[in-house]
């Protein structure tokens, strides 16, 4: 476990005084590196807030004010004499009318809004988010020189005008602007603001909160590279961040989280793993790595296509190896470290659930892909942690070839879990998460419904089990 700063401190002062080293630094450790893989499930789709709105026809009757000289914190603009008003007939949009130059710039205007709610206002594009914005006598924005923007949400009432006024802080201002609704059910500032849930994402000021000892990386889909938090990879999340908060809680050293995955992939034909051989399956024959279609007639040549059995396995894990290769120049922060890679993170089957022959087939393609990462990857004992899909539930009878396959794809990805023993090389090495008591509703294919809490809760379970493995 972590410990804090007074009793790291406290533990090297004893040891030193008794002439042991009972710690080693983390600073001179390898960085631990997690990779993350499979489709949309691993890509995700958890919504931050309700949604971004460019500014448009909500705002009415808006126009800039100019006042002489620069900002200056102490003059009420409201009282002030301006040199210039122009009406401003676009705001918002693509194209806002250009506001004129010199001076202060104050815009007043009204804002009716088509859903009740609760919203955030984010005014400003570049130079001219250094602003104050109040919206019904309420400030809801504030960024300044040097400082990061402070967000104040308001509850709005739908069909209600209600007047606002943004000051600019510099006279490089401009129209544009966005708003979102953040109490939309389902939304990560819906559970953190108003549920009380996964506090440590956020701060008082409502800012999310990044963690400076885990490290989000993404490639292929989900890109983003930056230090762990809500929107390390864009406005929607995948279980990365549950993930990376567990793991970066209970390992002293750094971690990176590298998630390489890609949407509508299946594990039985674009993600199957070299070394994979053809095989045979209701008079047809399915591909092996690198061949191409994903299944012929038997007896006949197969038609090659634009594709081939394997190649989002190549894209995917060799963007995570261009990664790795290339370590100190994309994290120059530990330049010299060095890393270790310890563990694998694998959520998919959505895509192989569509066809027979692949679901079949999916525990043989697992416990293949598995044993290839670890290989390729140089870590044979990098732990490994499988996620079922979140719709299929233990028990259950299947009424249509679909579930049929659904339930095979569970019944395999169960069977690699190291406590069953089905496969004696995985004890304690392999673990699988049942994520159908997790999910919040929805299926894979519909991506939960955008729903956060079960990305998030899913991500934390994936964390836990890999906690756990890392300590047998």
């Amino acid at each position: 476990m972590k410990l804090n700063h007074a009793i790291k401190t406290s533990c090297i002062i004893t040891a030193a005084s008794l002439g042991l080293s009972l710690f080693a630094s983390a600073a001179d450790k390898p960085i631990k590196v997690f990779i993350l893989s499979g489709q949309s499930n691993m890509v995700g789709a958890g919504a931050v807030t309700g949604g971004s709105s460019r500014w448009g026809n909500e705002f009415t009757d808006v126009a800039v004010s100019v006042y002489d000289g620069e900002y200056d914190s102490k003059a009420d603009y409201d009282k002030l004499k301006p040199i210039k008003i122009q009406k401003l007939e676009s705001f918002g949009g693509t194209k806002p009318t250009p506001y004129p130059g010199g001076g202060t710039h104050v815009t007043r205007g009204f804002v009716e809004l088509k859903t009740t709610g609760m919203y955030e206002f984010r005014p400003g594009y570049g130079d001219s988010t250094y602003c104050i914005m109040q919206v019904d006598g309420n400030e809801v924005y504030r960024k300044e020189t040097g400082k990061e923007a402070i967000h104040k949400d308001i509850k709005l009432t739908a069909g209600k005008k209600v007047p606002f006024k943004i000051t600019y802080l510099n006279n490089r201002a401009n129209g544009l602007g966005w708003y979102a609704q953040l109490d939309v059910p389902g939304a990560l500032s819906t559970l953190v603001k108003y549920k009380g849930m996964y506090p440590y994402l956020m701060n008082k000021q409502g800012q999310w909160v990044s963690r400076n000892d885990v490290y989000y990386k993404g490639v292929v889909t989900s890109t983003g590279s930056d230090w762990m938090n809500a929107l390390s990879a864009g406005g929607r999340i995948g279980p990365e961040v549950g993930f990376g908060h567990v793991v970066g809680n209970d390992i002293d050293e750094p971690v990176l989280v590298l998630k390489s995955s890609q949407g509508n992939r299946a594990l039985g034909w674009d993600f199957l793993p070299p070394g994979s051989k053809q095989y045979e399956y209701d008079g047809k024959i399915f591909a092996g790595y690198k061949d191409s279609p994903m299944f012929w007639e038997k007896g006949t040549e197969p038609k090659k296509i634009n594709w081939y059995a394997g190649k989002q396995y190549d894209e995917c894990f060799g963007a995570a190896h261009d990664v790795l290769n290339n370590f100190d120049s994309n994290f120059p922060h530990w330049k010299g470290r060095g890393y270790e890679v310890v563990g694998f993170a694998w959520w998919q089957g959505d895509k192989d659930r569509y066809t027979k022959g692949l679901a079949q087939r999916y525990e043989h393609n697992l416990v293949h892909l598995i044993k290839t990462l670890r290989s390729e990857f140089k870590a044979p004992k990098a732990k490994f942690v499988v996620a079922t899909l979140g719709q299929t539930a233990k028990g259950t009878t299947p009424e249509n070839d679909q579930e049929k396959n659904e339930q095979m794809i569970l019944k395999a990805q169960l069977s690699v879990d190291g406590m069953v023993g089905k496969y004696p090389e995985f004890k304690a090495n392999v673990s699988t998460v049942y994520t159908h008591p997790l999910s919040q509703g929805g299926a894979s294919n519909s991506h939960y419904n955008g729903n956060a809490q079960t990305y998030m809760d899913i991500g934390l379970a994936m964390g836990e089990a890999m906690i756990k493995l890392l300590k047998e």
